[in-house]
């Protein structure tokens, strides 16, 4: 039976369903205490003094650590460098902050006790005395030389300056172009909110530590932590359950993991920490929050010579493990989307400020540089007087392989096709009389198309292993990590199609560092391209040490293989299945059992046109998306219902940016003021429509499965095709996101007042 492209419905979802899901949540251990994080209710201040005394004396509470009691500790790093015009500047991040705090939540103590109420009030007893300092929260102005410094000895808050591309070929073409648009656009800073917040349970003993957590790349996470405790890897298994959404925050290391572990050395007993949904919304690193100014360059008929994108990029008060990528090397590789554009340069500025430390956020980059590009081409169109179809059709790369200005090669697509498709789907031809509808009601009416180009891999290289159990069972380990896409049923599709075995012969293993050998967890779409390349090679490795075996054991020169069996050629009926082999050399001293890690750095390039149309209250600046259509090129499904249920979901992040989601600072104090759901919008059912989505494929050449990846592809899509619709109902292009209704409104009466 053929499994690849097949819509199985997920293995996982009965547990999940009926409540058997395993959380860190769930998971007591024996002699279990429990922890409570005490954290800096300022931006920014010097730490005067903690006052432990009370807190130790709470019933149950056995002990409070402060800097320090930790100092020992080596500083959290950045796993994520960057090419900076002067050295990189990363500053030491204690677990605990040492002397000063530098946002609001920044861990101050760590309080740990025997129950979880009695950490809570433990916390509460612990009394800060600080001395406040000016902040400085929004990125642009925090290099302004008389800014607040967030780290005395970095002037002007600059961590690096990144740059690439031509610039001088990109300043002679705006300067000799017929048509040059400029935009200075902000891409709004987001909570990312998971299901489940980060939570871990730290223990040690004579292996050594162990840490099981909410994460989704715990070989990275053991590598950081065995680098801050100074002990080998093998020193270190993290383990990750059952996680409840990741999205790219949940790859990072975090405080609370070291304090864990240290608390739980310290104490001989393993601690737990659940953090709450307020913990998440201050402790949790954040996405996107860059301002960035663009010029694109085009000719007199339309046709794209140049861009140039000048941004600046808040990375927070600390540089967290992959933050640095998101404006940097990510966004290059997608820089000018997939439009020819003969010469680009970019320019980026790192910079600290006194918030939450920004993260890589699904996408990590480019949702940014796709809403830039879309934003630029939609203002050309109106002011060249051309439509924004046969604009991106003429500017669409058409011969492959293209080689983009910044180096990237796109191998294949079908991009012009794209457009037509979601055109013809959106019923562009029948909008005019829609929009004369709801104007006779008293709405406006718009209609937005946007292309999208991702770029997926994530981290390059990955491992796989089949292991052939004694119950009959084959599992499956793969260095990537679910949290939520669905890898316990893709990756047994993968292997019952090329083993031909039914689909239940599989079990999936992943995320635990003492089973599963290396990884490079989840990020960047990267899972079916990388660990199924991996499992791929796994499977035909596995096949190349059976096959002289079965040969061996029906006395035969050479067999063929096929549907899970073995069969001598021109006697079928000698057979022998791939099962039987692994158990017929069990006691031998051999094995099936295969490792494989695969080295594959090539990016593929998954591409799409996806459309909106929305409707706007006048009166109110309401926005109601109307219809949402989208076309989309991932090469080979391996499973279309779990690819449109990811599409679902990043396109309901993307809307969420779009109208909703706004991260808020108080500008003098710091103060994060979209501090819960109370303040904070992420998108409900009925704010969301139906959507119309239809995937087509044009397999890549660059893994064997000829996928391209998906999981980030709706939130890099969305923004940009509502905005766009929104402009296009309202008539001005000055608003950015997100679109609320106070935002539309004011954008409306400004163009009556223009």
């Amino acid at each position: 039976m053929a499994w690849i492209g097949k819509s199985v419905v997920r293995s996982e979802d009965q547990r999940f369903l009926t409540g058997a899901g395993r959380f860190v949540e769930d998971i007591d251990l024996p002699g279990q205490a429990w922890a409570q994080v005490v954290r800096s209710p300022h931006a920014h201040a010097t730490i005067v003094r903690i006052d432990t005394a009370a807190a130790l004396a709470v019933p149950g509470v056995l002990a409070v650590y402060t800097y320090d009691d930790i100092a020992e500790l080596g500083a959290m790093g950045c796993s994520t460098q960057v090419v900076s015009l002067e050295p990189m500047k990363i500053p030491p991040r204690p677990a605990l902050a040492n002397g000063r705090v530098r946002h609001v939540g920044d861990p101050v103590a760590f309080v740990v006790a025997g129950s979880r109420m009695a950490a809570r009030d433990g916390a509460e007893a612990v009394t800060v005395s600080y001395d406040p300092l000016p902040c400085t929260i929004d990125g642009v102005a925090a290099m302004v030389p008389a800014a607040p410094l967030v780290w005395d000895r970095i002037p002007n808050n600059i961590s690096y300056r990144f740059q690439k591309g031509n610039s001088a070929a990109v300043q002679a073409a705006c300067a000799t172009a017929a048509h040059v648009v400029e935009l200075t656009l902000i891409n709004n800073r987001l909570v990312i909110a998971p299901t489940e917040t980060r939570a871990g349970i730290g223990r040690y003993g004579d292996a050594g530590y162990e840490l099981l957590l909410t994460a989704a790349g715990v070989h990275a996470i053991r590598d950081m932590l065995a680098e801050v405790f100074s002990v080998g890897n093998d020193r270190m298994r993290v383990v990750a359950p059952d996680v409840g959404g990741g999205f790219g925050i949940k790859n990072a290391l975090y405080p609370e993991w070291i304090l864990l572990l240290f608390a739980a050395r310290k104490l001989g007993r393993p601690v737990k920490w659940v953090g709450d949904r307020a913990e998440d919304f201050n402790g949790t690193a954040q996405g996107r929050d860059n301002v960035t100014t663009a010029r694109l360059a085009l000719d007199a008929a339309g046709r794209f010579l140049a861009l140039d994108v000048q941004t600046v990029a808040n990375l927070g008060a600390y540089m967290s493990s992959g933050g640095p990528g998101s404006s940097t090397n990510a966004p290059a590789n997608a820089m000018g989307s997939g439009y020819v554009i003969p010469a680009i340069f970019m320019d980026v500025h790192g910079v600290f400020t006194n918030t939450l430390p920004i993260e890589a956020y699904r996408g990590a980059g480019k949702p940014e540089v796709n809403y830039t590009i879309e934003r630029l081409v939609d203002l050309a169109a109106r002011r060249l007087d051309m439509d924004p179809v046969a604009i991106r059709r003429l500017n669409a790369v058409a011969e492959f392989p293209y080689r983009k200005a910044l180096g990237t090669v796109i191998d294949c697509g079908r991009f012009a096709d794209n457009i037509d498709d979601a055109v013809l789907r959106a019923h562009r031809a029948g909008f005019a009389e829609r929009r004369a509808i709801s104007e006779a009601q008293g709405f406006k009416r718009g209609f937005g198309i946007s292309c999208f180009l991702e770029t997926a891999r994530g981290a390059p290289n990955e491992g796989a292993e089949l292991r052939f159990d004694a119950d009959g069972k084959i599992a499956i380990l793969v260095g990537t990590q679910s949290n939520g896409m669905g890898h316990e049923t893709a990756y047994p599709q993968i292997a019952a199609d090329l083993f031909g075995l039914p689909i239940d012969t599989f079990r999936y293993v992943q995320a635990d560092t003492f089973l599963v050998r290396s990884g490079n967890g989840h990020g960047g779409a990267r899972s079916m391209h990388m660990g199924g390349a991996a499992l791929v090679k796994t499977i035909d490795a596995v096949l190349q040490k059976a096959r002289p075996i079965a040969a061996r054991l029906l006395q035969a020169e050479s067999v063929t293989f096929s549907e899970g069996r073995f069969t001598v050629p021109g006697a079928a009926s000698r057979g022998i299945g791939l099962l039987d082999v692994a158990a017929a050399v069990r006691d031998t001293g051999e094995s099936l059992d295969t490792y494989v890690w695969n080295l594959l750095d090539v990016i593929t390039f998954p591409n799409g046109c996806h459309i909106a149309e929305v409707e706007v209250d006048p009166e109110t600046g309401a926005v109601r998306i109307e219809h949402y259509t989208a076309v989309d090129d991932f090469g080979t499904t391996i499973n279309p219902m779990l690819t449109l249920g990811q599409i679902h979901g990043g396109v309901a992040q993307g809307i969420g940016q779009a109208l909703l989601e706004h991260t808020v600072y108080d500008p003098e104090s710091g103060q994060l003021l979209s501090g819960s759901f109370m303040d904070y919008a992420i998108p409900r059912a009925d704010d969301l429509p139906d959507f119309d989505i239809v995937l087509t494929g044009v397999p890549t050449n660059a893994n064997p499965l000829g996928v391209k990846g998906a999981g980030q592809a709706g939130a890099i899509a969305a923004p940009q095709a509502v905005v766009l619709a929104v402009i296009d109902a309202i008539g001005t292009n000055e608003i950015d996101m997100p679109l609320t209704p106070e935002r539309v409104w004011r954008a409306l009466q400004a163009g009556k007042n223009s």
